[in-house]
């Protein structure tokens, strides 16, 4: 089953990058696996998979071990504070920085380990009360802020768009989010080469305004439960 979703997804993929005039290899997928065991990471590696998202720090701390080395891992939801020296030693990458207070943090972390942590800044571009992430005015007035963060590589940027029956609706938020990026770009004075938008029902209308990187969780490795007010990728 796993095999036969991936090869759907890639063909997803692949035709929003050819609508686009892109290629394949300019989008990473990233396989949200939280809530599925190692097995199923392990199903995926073989398939050749190498990125996973986890949104939980303690299903993540006893799921990495069992994996295989080769999987790379990517923190994809709502990170407390107090929970950022475990996100730093286990993570490649964080996904969903969503205040100035975690870059801190999570600078703070990084320097104790001497590690140069990539991150992505979430923004919520809709305003809903049931999701994280800055506010597109405050993430612009916090660039200066978070480039002074020596330990934190800022790569880019990550929204989860509003849920929508037809992905159509939410093709101007993905518009927006990419113009957003490019003006964060300039207040830095560096390049963000990473827009992390677009999940299971929506991935191929954000591959052609711009995604770099979507989470597919639901279209790989089935249905399950929402928890945390965050929607399934």
């Amino acid at each position: 089953m796993l095999a036969e979703n991936l090869s759907v997804v890639n063909e997803r993929i692949a035709r929003a990058c050819a609508r686009s005039g892109r290629v394949p290899g300019d989008v990473q997928l990233v396989a949200v696996s939280k809530f599925h065991p190692a097995e199923a990471i392990a199903e995926a590696v073989g398939l050749g998979l190498t990125v996973f998202g986890e949104s939980r720090i303690q299903e993540a701390k006893a799921k990495i071990p069992l994996a295989p080395s080769r999987a790379r891992w990517h923190f994809i939801g709502h990170l407390q504070s107090n929970k950022a020296r475990d996100a730093v030693a286990l993570f490649e990458m964080v996904q969903g920085v969503d205040s100035l207070d975690l870059a801190s943090e999570l600078q703070k972390q990084a320097d104790k380990q001497s590690k140069t942590l990539p991150v992505l800044l979430e923004v919520n571009m809709a305003g809903e009360s049931s999701k994280f992430g800055w506010s597109p005015t405050t993430v612009l007035e916090s660039m200066e802020a978070l480039g002074s963060l020596r330990r934190l590589e800022i790569q880019g940027l990550m929204t989860i768009a509003p849920y929508a029956d037809d992905p159509e609706k939410v093709r101007p938020v993905f518009r927006k989010f990419r113009e957003l990026r490019d003006r964060c770009a300039d207040r830095l004075g560096a390049a963000l080469p990473v827009l992390s938008m677009g999940m299971s029902g929506d991935l191929e209308v954000a591959i052609e305004e711009g995604a770099t990187m979507v989470r597919v969780g639901t279209a790989l490795f089935g249905a399950r439960p929402k928890m945390g007010g965050r929607l399934p990728e």
